[in-house]
């Protein structure tokens, strides 16, 4: 099988990477901005560097896509989170000129890495279905544009009802290559990782629930819809729901209720003040998300995690502490001094410009 893999050397992408490679038979095409060195971390394969974001990456696009059996489009962007004209063009104009290049050149099956993020809003922690509206959370950027990506596919299920479209919804995913990426995205270059050892206390709202899976597991999924051409949505977290007495818990911090508003305004200043890049429609994001039903995948697709939510998030926070990576310029190792010096030359990451 030749399958296109846009996004393959990031979280979920090289996880799926991994996954399909036990598969000699299959025909591996990677879709990225900055292809991983060839120094035999990622195994054999084809890699086209296209920037999604530009429409001249279209010819690119296509010849990549030609004779592809299909197409899994995870490439998605985080930061900088102070230009969100740039997040959108790689998010929803990145999924459009993909959908593009499906249609153009035959592929019969475009998988879609959506996320619990498009979901509206909860009522209350019961786990919603793949019914649940998909208009996002007003005040997240990532929300509202994976919310957008999802009216995308409802086109392209109207305008080319050959292409099997089929959209995957996981929770929160982690692993522990991404610990030097999540850095990044979430705390101040002058920060070290070695902090989140050391904290005493952990102030955030106790109410916090949220689902999670780790990338391994959701690389098993996309393998099982790619077997099946399973078309429609499917949820994926791991059980139980992450709560914020279990991340104190991991962190060996002591709980302490501030509620979600005074949680968002101080993050919301610092953010504004250029301090640290995390955005406040992530603190939005994670007290509105749904937790999610998994049984769609379970029953239709026989998936079941191998790793427990709890074990993902200590997997995914020992990441963070120890700073991990697996080399790829999207999981690179990430320290205080690359961080200070990329900030001089660049500015913060929170507001760079894509090179």
């Amino acid at each position: 099988m030749r399958i296109v893999i846009t996004g393959a050397s990031g979280n979920v992408g090289s996880a799926l990477v991994r996954r399909l490679a036990r598969d000699d038979s299959h025909e591996l095409v990677g879709v990225v901005r900055r292809p991983p060195a060839p120094d035999g971390s990622f195994p054999a394969m084809e890699w086209s560097a296209l920037d999604l974001t530009d429409d001249a990456a279209a010819p690119g696009l296509e010849a990549a896509c030609e004779g592809a059996d299909a197409v899994v489009h995870l490439a998605w962007g985080f930061q900088p989170s102070h230009r969100e004209d740039q997040l959108r063009e790689l998010g929803v104009g990145g999924t459009a000129r993909v959908i593009d290049a499906v249609v153009a050149t035959g592929v019969p099956h475009l998988v879609h890495m959506s996320s619990v993020g498009a979901y509206s809003p909860k009522r209350d922690d019961a786990p919603v279905d793949e019914a649940w509206p998909t208009a996002g959370v007003p005040t997240s950027m990532y929300s509202r544009h994976k919310a957008a990506a999802e009216r995308l596919l409802d086109a392209l299920e109207v305008d080319a009802p050959q292409v099997v479209v089929t959209r995957m919804r996981p929770g929160i995913i982690g692993q522990r290559a991404a610990g030097s990426a999540l850095l990044r995205y979430g705390l101040p270059a002058l920060v070290p990782a070695g902090v989140l050892r050391h904290l005493p206390v952990l102030p955030i709202d106790s109410g916090l629930v949220i689902p999670m899976v780790h990338a391994d597991d959701v690389a098993d999924a996309l393998v099982q819809v790619l077997e099946s051409r399973a078309p429609g949505a499917f949820n994926l977290a791991a059980e139980p729901p992450v709560t914020a007495q279990d991340v104190a818990d991991v962190l060996h911090a002591r709980l302490v209720h501030v509620p979600s508003a005074a949680v968002r305004a101080a993050v919301s200043a610092s953010w504004h003040a250029r301090v640290q890049p995390l955005d406040p429609g992530w603190i939005d994001l994670g007290y509105a998300v749904p937790l999610i039903d998994t049984g769609r995948a379970r029953s239709e697709l026989g998936w079941t995690p191998s790793t427990d939510a709890t074990s993902v998030l200590a997997e995914m926070l020992a990441g963070m502490q120890d700073a991990a990576s697996n080399g790829t310029p999207v999981l690179r190792p990430r320290s205080v001094a690359g961080g200070l010096v990329r900030a001089l030359r660049r500015g913060p990451v929170s507001s760079r410009r894509r090179p």
